[in-house]
């Protein structure tokens, strides 16, 4: 049965970050939010991550943005189901504030995230360049996921098609039912929403900062997958188990998702059953603005 309810559409991001407000009994705030359809036993990671971004950013000034988050994943979460986010303010300086984000989901920590806040200054500027295998290589030249899909009637090839918000276009391939060529540890790809992003798309929040929310909610879609191809072992492996375990992300520059970047990954390690990968957003100018590091469980059947 086809469960993506709204294909070619960001509505699943949007509906992933409204967030309500409920009393706050211990913490200083406290909010609600809903995980999203997925066709897997339990929620996207990327839920948590943009909803705890969202919460804490929240409870902020307008003066300052967010520059760096680090979080742990602690237990699965069901789809589908509230999750609730308590944010303490740990600290308002002149220059920097920090947030400490709790979630909850049937009384029992899932998890937890820690941000900092930057009041922006004028300074020298230098960043990382695009990886010069993709530099150039414009998206609409990479197949999108529906037609590397193409024939494909599974619920995961329907979600993969049309049910992220999001269009991914690998390079140099996808992985999600078998690994085409060379196995290495890196690849890159292409992401854009599927439709426009109001300014207002998270509520409550101006428009760069949604975009920073959105850059938070689509990194951890594909981060692993540098571990896999390395591997050589696609999604559709037969016995793979993969889950979120910490993750971290610094964000360097403001950008639009609705406009393509490029996420190019690298897998750094793999061993014990862990793997540890890092990733690098590019707008289509070049521009880095972000940084994304994430450790995961990686089974692979032996």
């Amino acid at each position: 049965m086809n469960q993506v309810t709204s294909p070619l559409t960001s509505d699943t991001f949007v509906a992933a970050t409204a967030l309500r407000e409920v009393g706050a009994e211990v913490y200083d705030l406290a909010f609600e939010a809903t995980t999203q359809y997925v066709p897997w036993p339990k929620a996207y990671g990327g839920d948590m991550v943009a909803q705890g971004t969202t919460a804490m950013m929240r409870s902020v000034g307008s003066d300052r943005t967010l520059h760096s988050m680090h979080s742990y994943f602690m237990r699965p979460v069901d789809i589908g189901a509230p999750v609730r986010y308590e944010v303490e303010k740990l600290r308002d300086g002149r220059g920097y504030s920090t947030r400490h984000v709790r979630a909850f989901q049937n009384g029992k920590p899932v998890y937890v995230s820690m941000g900092s806040f930057h009041v922006p200054e004028d300074g020298p500027e230098f960043a990382s360049t695009a990886p010069a295998a993709v530099d150039g290589l414009a998206p609409e030249s990479v197949r999108s996921a529906a037609e590397a899909l193409d024939g494909v009637d599974t619920d995961a090839a329907r979600y993969w098609s049309a049910g992220r918000s999001f269009d991914m276009r690998h390079v140099p391939s996808p992985v999600y039912l078998e690994v085409d060529g060379e196995q290495v540890g890196h690849q890159a790809v292409w992401i854009k929403a599927f439709t426009p992003l109001d300014d207002d798309a998270v509520a409550g929040l101006g428009a760069d900062d949604a975009h920073r929310v959105a850059l938070a909610y689509v990194c951890d879609y594909t981060i692993l997958e540098s571990i896999l191809r390395a591997h050589g072992a696609p999604w559709a492996t037969e016995g793979l188990a993969t889950a979120s375990l910490d993750h971290s992300m610094w964000f360097h520059r403001p950008g639009r998702l609705d406009d393509w970047v490029l996420y190019a990954q690298e897998a750094v390690s793999s061993q014990n059953n862990r793997g540890l990968a890092t990733g690098r957003f590019f707008d289509r100018s070049g521009r880095l603005l972000a940084t994304v590091a994430q450790e995961g469980m990686v089974r692979l059947p032996h």
